[in-house]
């Protein structure tokens, strides 16, 4: 049998290594909050900058404090210019166009192709994929000069198809989340309707668009909200008056010695509004399709 002595020692052993462990987690703990309450400050300071600022008069942005609290919370003024005076109406519209016809043609276009890399078996099937891979990698300002005159040439420059038709080829990324989601689709289900008499169209259109809806419900949100948000293509595509978007209604209130801006604030703080709501109803599908594509 252990002695007294012995025991104490272990049990005060055991006390130490118990204290060391929790002093630990508490540390690790400690940390884990403080990077969490610094990267929220980080991400959430523009936010609260551009709020104040769009409440505020030209003369008080520029001589108070960026966080200083607005003389009132009532000027609604900034927000009534960046939206009559900016075009604001006309960007929701034509940003409304491009984006059901790009989304429509996205899901249709990528549905297809992954539909029938997964699905069949031919000779230059590694070659296509690697077609559809290669652009991922090359810097988008590599091909900006080539894409400006195809488009110029095509006579879509200063349309609002120039940018839909950039939109559908360079979704690449669509058509390997929706092959993702095919490897869960058992091939028992293809041979089963082909015993039945089912064309290769019915069952694409029947027994697989049905399932892929969380890939479909993902591209939606993660691609609408790339779209809506996107200044540089439609600026650079579609310059003319009656042919801004959202995000380049903005750009009337910049000069060539600066701009209005707690007027482009309060404009940002509307164009905000509406991916925040959809956002936030919808952000349980972005997860569970990121989640199970991850998994797949």
């Amino acid at each position: 049998m252990q002695s007294s002595t012995q025991i104490n020692a272990t049990k005060a052993r055991m006390d130490k290594e118990v204290l060391a462990l929790r002093a630990k987690s508490i540390f690790f703990k400690t940390l884990k909050y403080l990077s969490l309450i610094v990267a929220s400050i980080v991400f959430l300071l523009p936010i609260v900058t551009i709020f104040l600022a769009s409440f505020k008069e030209y003369n008080e942005f520029y001589s108070s404090n960026k966080l200083a609290l607005p003389q009132s919370f009532f000027n609604l003024d900034n927000f009534k210019t960046a939206f009559i005076q900016g075009g604001m109406m006309r960007g929701f519209f034509n940003t409304a166009f491009i984006m059901v016809i790009s989304l429509t043609g996205t899901i249709l276009l990528g549905a297809m192709v992954a539909y029938v890399l997964h699905r069949f078996d031919f000779k230059l099937k590694k070659a296509i994929l690697l077609v559809y891979m290669v652009p991922m990698f090359l810097p988008m300002v590599t091909t900006q000069v080539a894409t400006f005159q195809i488009m110029s040439k095509l006579g879509l420059y200063n349309s609002l198809w120039a940018p839909i038709v950039l939109y559908l080829g360079a979704d690449v990324m669509s058509i390997f989340i929706m092959m993702q989601f095919m490897d869960s689709i058992p091939y028992s289900n293809d041979e089963a309707a082909m015993l039945e008499g089912a064309s290769y169209f019915y069952i694409f259109r029947k027994l697989i668009v049905p399932l892929l809806k969380p890939a479909i419900a993902t591209i939606i949100i993660i691609r609408g909200v790339g779209i809506y948000n996107d200044f540089y293509t439609p600026f650079l595509y579609a310059p003319g008056d009656n042919m801004g978007t959202l995000a380049t209604s903005l750009y009337k209130f910049m000069g060539p010695y600066g701009g209005q801006w707690n007027v482009i604030c309060a404009g940002v703080i509307l164009i905000m509004i509406p991916t925040l709501i959809v956002f936030l109803s919808l952000q349980k599908y972005i997860y569970n399709g990121f989640t199970a594509g991850a998994v797949k």
